[in-house]
């Protein structure tokens, strides 16, 4: 049986190549949020079911930051919901698969994302219909940090507490960058926790890289309160030359860096020559 850190290696070593024979992708925000995607799937605490994806007591994760949707293509695949080869035809005419989710398409893709600030109040409405059919089912959901400068956000984190969605859990993957440069460089976002804490959020601040730290806060709850997790990541995370340097939002390595990602990522030797092929 795998541990949760060679799936995660795994999901890593996936996201690169759905990048490589895309040609592109952002591989620094799939990164930074996949050790988080990798204990909800694979450390008993998202319920779901591969084999019938629309049943009707499973749990709902929603990407929110849709720019990183590698990560959940890669963990979908890895969970069963459809054969991992499709995956190297995304964005290609006829795929499925783009560069952001897309439900009713995708099994497994609870909501449409990737214009940001959308997906809190998406699954505020899907935490609510579950209260209101007395469904106990819980709905998680990622948000970027960069992403909590739309106003919208603020709008849905007002709106949770006032509707007592204890069965809502918010992570935010907090690492601290975004497309054009530090994310205090663009918009200051700090006290981060304590604006949430304001609005009446159960906030847990945590490691994002900690596998145990995330599931405790995945499985946090507390009575008529939403969860708001502040996931203290990196960019980049598994990288070394990716790690917190704001140019790999989207780009892709140069034969060299290439080199370097293969032994960071553990690719054999068979894994490289079918990618370069």
């Amino acid at each position: 049986m795998e541990t949760i850190e060679e799936i995660a290696r795994d999901i890593r070593k996936t996201i690169y190549k759905i990048a490589h024979h895309a040609g592109g992708g952002h591989m620094g925000a799939a990164f930074s949020m996949t050790d988080i995607i990798s204990v909800l799937y694979f450390d008993h605490v998202l319920r779901y079911s591969a084999d019938n994806p629309d049943w009707g007591e499973r749990d709902k994760f929603i990407l929110s930051k849709g720019h990183a949707c590698y990560a959940l293509y890669a963990a979908l695949a890895k969970a069963g919901y459809f054969p991992e080869d499709e995956l190297w035809h995304v964005g290609k005419p006829e795929s499925r698969f783009g560069g952001h989710p897309k439900m009713h398409e995708i099994p497994g893709v609870e909501a449409s994302t990737g214009a940001l600030g959308h997906g809190l109040s998406f699954a505020i409405g899907a935490a609510y219909a579950s209260k209101l059919d007395r469904k106990d089912s819980h709905i998680y959901v990622v948000l970027g940090d960069g992403e909590c400068q739309e106003g919208s956000i603020w709008e849905g984190a007002l709106s949770a507490p006032t509707l007592e969605l204890d069965n809502m859990t918010v992570i935010v993957d907090h690492n601290k960058l975004q497309a054009m440069d530090a994310l205090e460089k663009i918009v200051h976002m700090k006290p981060f926790a304590d604006k949430w804490r304001a609005f009446g959020w159960n906030v847990v601040e945590i490691d994002g890289h900690d596998y145990a730290q995330i599931k405790k806060a995945l499985l946090t709850r507390q009575p008529k309160i939403p969860t708001l997790v502040v996931a203290d990541t990196v960019k980049g995370k598994g990288v070394s030359f990716m790690e917190n340097v704001p140019i790999w939002h989207y780009r892709m390595p140069n034969d060299d860096e290439l080199q370097i990602l293969f032994r960071d990522l553990g690719f054999t030797q068979a894994e490289q020559r079918e990618l370069l092929k």
